[in-house]
């Protein structure tokens, strides 16, 4: 399905499956321009992520909502992408995960000074589109409440602008492994 995505479309794999070190060269050879694989579901994460060292990929990890931040601190120099669930993932239509603030407050302080993308998913509808924004993520995953049944475009404006509003002048746009913001 991946390599059925034309090249000029950022193809991101958000990997959700055990012990994912030796399915990683599949999703890198199908043209995956990011791979985000969770910390929990490997006993080795450095191990996932010096197998996509060098392979041109952006290298992520994912953080179930139970898993403490510090477990990222020894994996924070050989990643490019923070993904916090704001939700435990498995199923949709969840609701967002207060304490979620907290935690993007932390990790913004552990990245520092790092070129670290900080990426919130899960929970995000567009009744709370304007408080997740004001979190200062620069990566915002949304699915449900895109695909709610209605118009997904309209769904998807409707959230972007809440978006724009909310962007704060003082923070600068991080931009993307292609260089876009």
């Amino acid at each position: 399905m991946i390599k059925a995505i034309p090249d000029n479309f950022v193809k991101d794999c958000h990997l959700m499956v055990d012990e994912p070190v030796d399915k990683l060269q599949a999703y890198v050879d199908a043209g995956a321009g990011i791979v985000t694989c969770h910390v929990e579901s490997t006993r080795h994460p450095h191990r996932v992520l010096q197998s996509l060292a060098g392979t041109g990929v952006v290298r992520g990890i994912a953080l179930n909502p139970g898993t403490p931040l510090e477990v990222v601190e020894p994996l924070i120099d050989d990643l490019e992408l923070l993904l916090l669930q704001a939700i435990n993932p498995g199923w949709s239509g969840q609701k967002f995960i207060p304490g979620t603030e907290r935690r993007v407050a932390a990790a913004r302080e552990l990245i520092g000074g790092r070129d670290v993308v900080l990426g919130v998913d899960g929970g995000v509808t567009k009744a709370n589109i304007g408080q997740v924004a004001s979190l200062r993520a620069d990566l915002v995953v949304s699915g449900s409440a895109i695909f709610d049944g209605a118009s997904p475009a309209d769904n998807l404006a409707c959230m972007m602008e809440a978006l724009r509003r909310e962007k704060t002048p003082a923070v600068p746009a991080r931009p993307s492994a292609s260089g876009q913001v």
